[in-house]
């Protein structure tokens, strides 16, 4: 019996060796590599370790079609291609002894729409003076929250205030729940930060809906998680579907801006989260040549920066903007002099005295996003007034 368990452990020690011999190698001599999504452009520093197998890269989230991602050592290189809920396994071969089991892998989408009874829950949504969209919330069924849904952030975030002064319980160590109308979510980290959108306690991110469907309906003044799409907004052709991309945890639609004889059409940063019409990136805009030295100044203001540098903000009149089939004309645009990149992406924003102009429903089952104009379509925006 003894011989039999040894030779069955040296026969699967074997298969698995034959296996690996199978997949794929790259050499590396150094333990620093870098992963670089091709269709994205997000840039990942990775470390090569032996010791994790197998060590796991997860590409971000696939809107339709594929995902290439290469793999760059000191020494060599590979590209992988992987689908939606895909996983492919190679080996860095480390200094010429260690072997890597290393994997690349999409996640399997989510897809509420099978569940039953289907779900439309129905939450009042307000939204203030200063374009900050919120809900009322419940945190591990004690602390009442009000939140900001903002679609430029994931997880959840809370202000070091609400930290100190709110939570009455602790929240390491365990599963945290939040309460949003009649569902509950999980599965999220909880991160602290210093400030959050005007009279809120901080923000939760798109992800938490992953796989379901959000309406925006400022008209109604409510915000909805539906299972599956209403059939009512395919059918009703004043919708204009936008389709959605993802870069790391953020997604972004198509955009179109005209000055002048320039029209420069690009993919904006969806963020009901920055409170005014748009911020552009200068720098980018010039290396698009587009003219946003054109652009009629309206005031010049400072920020400060993430290092307390002082970074020059014009707020100039923007001719044009379209989403699909409709514009928006002479917008009072935030300019920066100075890119603000995510993870080394240059990126323009769509913020909430745009986006609410609309009343939205948000498809992360088949990544399309549907915009309506609201009845605040032709409000004057707050900078003008």
């Amino acid at each position: 019996m003894k011989y039999t368990l040894a030779f069955l452990l040296l026969t699967i020690s074997y298969l698995q060796i034959m296996a690996q011999k199978k997949l794929p190698v790259v050499k590396a001599n150094s333990s620093k590599a870098i992963i670089l999504e091709e269709d994205t452009g997000l840039k990942t520093d990775w470390n090569i370790d032996p010791s994790v197998k197998p060590d796991v890269y997860t590409v971000t989230k696939i809107s339709k079609g594929s995902r290439t991602v290469k793999i760059k050592t000191d020494i060599d290189s590979i590209r992988i291609t992987v689908k939606q809920g895909e996983k492919k396994d190679f080996i860095i071969l480390l200094k010429d002894k260690d072997s890597c089991l290393t994997r690349i892998e999409s996640a399997v989408p989510k897809n509420f729409s099978t569940v039953r009874p289907a779900f439309h829950d129905s939450i009042r949504l307000g939204i203030n003076e200063q374009n900050t969209m919120f809900v009322k919330t419940l945190l591990n069924k004690t602390d009442s929250l009000v939140l900001n849904f903002d679609t430029g952030s994931n997880n959840l975030s809370l202000t070091r205030e609400t930290l100190k002064d709110k939570i009455k319980e602790q929240l390491k160590g365990r599963v945290n729940v939040l309460s949003i109308g009649n569902k509950k979510y999980d599965g999220f980290r909880i991160y602290q930060v210093e400030l959050s959108g005007h009279g809120t306690d901080g923000r939760f991110g798109w992800d938490l809906f992953d796989g379901m469907v959000v309406e925006l309906n400022y008209d109604k003044g409510i915000m909805v998680v539906h299972s599956e799409l209403p059939e009512f907004v395919k059918k009703d052709k004043a919708y204009q579907p936008l389709d959605i991309i993802y870069f790391d945890q953020l997604f972004f639609v198509e955009t179109t801006i005209k000055q002048g004889r320039k029209t420069l059409k690009d993919w904006f940063l969806f963020d009901t989260g920055y409170q005014r019409t748009v911020m552009l990136d200068g720098p980018l805009l010039k290396e698009q040549q587009f003219p946003a030295d054109q652009m009629k100044i309206i005031k010049k203001v400072v920020m400060k920066g993430g290092q307390g540098n002082e970074i020059p903000v014009i707020t100039a009149n923007l001719e044009s903007l379209s989403l699909g089939k409709y514009h928006l004309k002479n917008i009072p645009s935030q300019v920066l002099s100075e890119s603000r990149p995510v993870k080394d992406k240059k990126m323009n924003i769509l913020g909430n005295e745009i986006l609410k102009r609309f009343n939205i429903f948000l498809d992360f089952q088949h990544n399309v996003i549907y915009l309506k104009p609201n009845k605040l379509f032709n409000d004057a925006y707050i900078e003008k007034q």
